[in-house]
């Protein structure tokens, strides 16, 4: 079992960050033609971060839009931000300098509790998908699998925090052990098995979902690009050569 949940994990990781390399390369290839701000936007690069900051934190273009879906995404995200700063003490050596950082009490409190947080967030998505007549219409079938899935590694999360307790020691020992390529004993905790059998889908099918948005945002034309068309013409590298050519 060891072998094998090490060996899908190896796959998984592979596949995850090749993918997603690829995605973001091909994302940073793509030509911006137009100049084309949603505006009101930034007549500055520093304004352009600020507002990408704003989005990425407080998903403010989101807030503006629909505060329901707002309060959902945002529950989500931020559990999710808590959650994966809890999970870093599995990956992380005791001897490591961000030890104290991540096995801060108060961390860890404010992880264990915001699978809460986590579901709530994905229940409301989930429902926004059924009960909204817009939404239900533009929503495919990945959608909600993706929902899901995402409630499903939320969920069992949840029950080996409060319910069935597995071998936390030996299942650091296992985590540590496949980055230096040591293979330890896995626990056999059926729950923790579909938990991690989970995590390893959502890390294979990660480059091909919509949840690439997560690095595409900072690719969007509509928010990365300064409001500067009457100041300086705006050409994309590949038309550079070619409006020279011409000249």
């Amino acid at each position: 079992m060891s072998a094998l949940f090490a060996g899908i994990f190896y796959i998984a990781a592979l596949i995850f960050v090749v993918g997603v390399g690829r995605k973001i390369m091909l994302y940073a290839r793509t030509p911006a033609p137009l100049k084309i701000p949603t505006t009101p936007a930034p007549v500055t690069q520093t304004g352009v971060v600020l507002r990408m900051a704003r989005e990425v934190v407080l998903f403010s273009s989101l807030f503006k839009s629909n505060k329901w879906t707002w309060v959902f995404g945002w529950m989500f995200h931020v559990g999710l931000l808590l959650a994966f700063f809890r999970h870093l003490r599995y990956a992380i050596s005791p001897n490591s300098f961000l030890w104290p950082i991540v096995s801060f009490d108060l961390i860890q409190a404010f992880g264990k509790y915001a699978g809460f947080a986590m579901l709530a967030g994905l229940g409301g998505l989930l429902a926004r998908r059924f009960l909204v007549d817009r939404v239900r219409y533009i929503s495919a079938p990945s959608d909600y699998l993706m929902l899901v899935l995402l409630l499903g590694i939320g969920g069992s999360g949840m029950l080996m925090s409060f319910v069935a307790h597995p071998d936390i020691i030996m299942l650091k020992e296992f985590v540590l052990g496949l980055f230096f390529f040591d293979l330890q004993p896995l626990p056999t905790d059926g729950l923790l098995l579909v938990h991690l059998s989970l995590v390893a889908l959502l890390m294979i099918i990660f480059p091909i979902s919509k949840l690439l948005h997560a690095p595409g945002l900072f690719f969007s034309p509509s928010r990365n690009q300064v409001d500067n068309p009457r100041e300086k013409r705006h050409l994309a590298p590949w038309a550079t050569k070619f409006d020279a050519d011409q000249g």
